[in-house]
This record gives C-alpha cells, structure tokens and sequence, in this order.
C-alpha cells in the first residue's frame, strides 16, 4: 500500500459557483437606491403659479406690481421702492385671499424677486404669484 493516497474519485466533481446570495445583494441595493431617490425633498421658494388669463379676471381682483431690469419697482406706472411694497399692500389689499402678481422683467435679478416676493408677504398678502412679461 501506497502511502499517498489518491484522491482522483473527488476531482470529477465540479466546482461551481452559487450566484443567489449575490442576487440578494444586488436585489437589496436596487431596492434601496430606489426608496431613497424617491422621496429628496428639495428646498426653495413656495410660490403660486399664476392661472390662465381665461380662467379670470386678474386685471381687477389683483395688485399688480411690475420689476423692471434696472431694479425698479412699479405700480400701477408709478415707481416705488422696496420699502413702499410692504405700505401699498396693507392699503390695496382687501383680504388676504387677494393675489399680489409680481410681473419680472427677463434679466430683472433673482434678489430683488425675493426681496419684492417676502415684502409682500410681510404686508399681508397670502397669494403671490410670479409672472413674467
């Protein structure tokens, strides 16, 4: 007797590879990237679109300020400053559902929008829409 043994009766066998854990993993991970991109909240300005012009009057139920892209604010063709936004608002407005619509020029910058946008909103007014001309 031979003092190596022979193992040749197990090298038929073939080694194969199980896949289904790793199927598992890529399955969790697939499940997990689309659960988290699903729900990022993306933080801005809330502000009410304006509606179609045929769906109302806005000419008459609304205070209609106008933002021109030399920074200038104006109401009804009269120029007034940013401080006068938050004054013009209490005396216009008659309650507070009553749309403000801010009218930008294109290149009228972002600051003075927002600047115009929380002056409103500090005068009371509750809907204020953005538009543009």
């Amino acid at each position: 007797m031979s003092r190596f043994r022979s193992f040749r009766d197990n090298e038929s066998d073939s080694a194969t590879i199980d896949v289904s854990p790793l199927m598992d993993c890529v399955f969790i991970l697939l499940i997990f990237f689309i659960v988290t991109t699903t729900f990022i909240d993306e933080s801005g300005i809330d502000l009410d679109k304006p509606q179609a012009a045929a769906s109302m009057n806005t000419e008459t139920k609304s205070i209609m300020l106008t933002l021109t892209e030399k920074g200038e604010v104006s109401y009804e063709k009269r120029e007034i400053s940013i401080a006068g936004v938050r004054n013009l608002i209490r005396e216009k407005l008659v309650d507070k559902e009553q749309p403000v619509i801010i009218q930008s020029a294109d290149k009228t910058p972002v600051s003075l929008l927002v600047r115009v946008v929380d002056e409103a909103r500090l005068g009371g007014a509750e809907r204020v829409s953005v538009g543009a001309r």
